[in-house]
């Protein structure tokens, strides 16, 4: 492990260096942050205060922007008294710049510092979050949003990121530190909260224009509730899904799994407020309230109708990966492999904390999947042979599902992570075009950790 993590950094450090500053920095507007990774102190309600970690000391972590054509480099520190790492989640990026340990770079050790450097390809809503034990540091709040503009499609007069967090707390609004690693999360839905915050606080409030056109970008930085929204709307028209836009279509509400986001578009009319709900659990939660501004403003905006020209990949002479999920409560994975080892599940539970398997096989960061060339199509044939749902993600790409997800929506659309429901079967397309190593796991951050993670090597 010593000599691969000194051939990580080396790797990474060169990249940066030899490759990046003097391709990209002379003719691309660099966009620069500072992050610095800390332990916090933050106050979920009024007179208590919680131990946390933050970006910045902000909940979330500041708000990266940029256009397309931008190069984001960010100055990295990492002021925690523990390793970590940052993964941009979404981005079709330079796989030494992806962030996760041992595999893409080597941790950023306490008190050191990383710069992370990379083009913005492509528009759209993404995140970044931590990638180092992700199912401790994202629950203690390691997260932000990420926005990348193209100004051809900049028609929005109201546009507002909707970061929301299930967060699990105690009877004294303390993160519940004692329940990490608790068996019965990682092998059930995962880490399901009891506090909703939208942006870090309780049920917002946000002021917007009257007659004008709207885009709300919403994020699921949960580590396992997938949530639901609907709102006092009659219908919610989306606009894009994980950063990608789609044909613009009509929902009364969404659902929107951990790592997912969905872009919405509306205008505002003669109300005097629209109100969001959290609509997962028998009762409706309040999310955030838009108060909406009276003013003479007449706008033409009145409609966003933008149609993605997507080709999907030929799949005639495609590699097929076929990923057989197994694992958690009440399932049927009997025995499985670590590290070459075959085990009974009550083993593996008890002695490995590892609770689920791809193809009877305990995934971790060095699980390969398959290796494949440059340029040739992938179909990952996934089937969730489990009682719960995965939120899958691929690193590095967007893949194309003919999606569950909505009402009366059977179409192809372009997701880096995908909602799998209990028994579902379903198949990702890709056109492996981004060399590298790329993870391929659950978002729900438990089931990753405790064995649901693998990646695949494009040459």
């Amino acid at each position: 492990m010593t000599s691969r993590r000194q051939f990580l950094k080396t790797l990474t450090y060169g990249f940066v260096v030899t490759r990046l500053k003097p391709v990209f920095a002379e003719n691309h507007k660099i966009v620069t942050y500072n992050l610095t990774a800390k332990k916090s102190k933050f106050s979920f309600k009024e007179n208590f205060t919680s131990n946390v970690f933050l970006y910045n000391d902000l909940n979330p972590g500041p708000t990266i922007k940029g256009n397309v054509g931008d190069i984001l480099r960010v100055n990295f520190k990492n002021q925690l008294d523990e390793p970590t790492s940052i993964h941009w989640h979404g981005i079709k990026n330079i796989n030494a710049m992806d962030g996760v340990p041992y595999l893409t770079q080597d941790p950023v050790q306490p008190g050191e510092t990383f710069v992370y450097e990379f083009p913005f390809n492509h528009s759209g809503t993404y995140w970044y979050h931590a990638h180092f034990e992700s199912w401790k540091q994202v629950a203690k709040g390691l997260y932000g949003p990420l926005v990348i503009s193209n100004p051809k499609e900049s028609i929005f007069e109201n546009e507002i990121v909707i970061l929301a967090d299930d967060w699990r707390l105690n009877n004294n609004y303390e993160i519940d530190e004692k329940s990490f690693g608790s068996l019965m999360d990682w092998s059930h839905a995962g880490r399901i909260g009891n506090w909703l915050t939208i942006n870090g606080k309780k049920s917002p409030k946000y002021v917007i224009k009257n007659n004008a056109l709207t885009r709300l970008r919403f994020i699921n930085a949960s580590n396992a509730r997938v949530l639901k929204f609907g709102s006092s709307l009659k219908k919610l028209q989306i606009i894009g899904v994980d950063g990608m836009l789609v044909k613009p279509f009509f929902q009364e509400n969404f659902t929107i799994a951990p790592g997912q986001r969905i872009d919405i578009s509306f205008v505002t009319n003669n109300d005097s407020e629209v109100n969001f709900f959290e609509i997962s659990q028998k009762q409706p939660l309040k999310a955030f309230k838009l108060e909406i501004l009276k003013t003479n403003q007449i706008s033409n905006k009145k409609i966003y109708d933008f149609t993605p020209q997507n080709i999907l990949p030929n799949t005639d002479n495609a590699k097929v990966i076929y990923i057989h999920m197994q694992g958690g409560a009440m399932g049927n994975l009997t025995k499985a492999k670590i590290d070459g080892i075959e085990k009974d599940f009550r083993s593996l539970a008890t002695e490995d904390k590892k609770l689920w398997a791809f193809n009877q096989e305990i995934g971790s960061y060095e699980n390969l999947l398959v290796k494949v060339k440059r340029n040739e199509v992938i179909v990952f044939d996934v089937w969730n042979d489990s009682r719960w749902p995965h939120s899958m993600h691929l690193h590095g790409y967007h893949f194309y599902v003919r999606s569950n997800e909505f009402e009366n929506i059977n179409d192809y659309l372009l997701r880096d992570t995908y909602l799998m429901q209990p028994g579902e079967k379903s198949k990702f397309i890709v056109l492996a075009d981004n060399p590298g190593k790329w993870l391929f796991h659950c978002h729900m951050l438990e089931h990753a950790v405790s064995g649901m993670v693998g990646y695949i090597e494009v040459e």
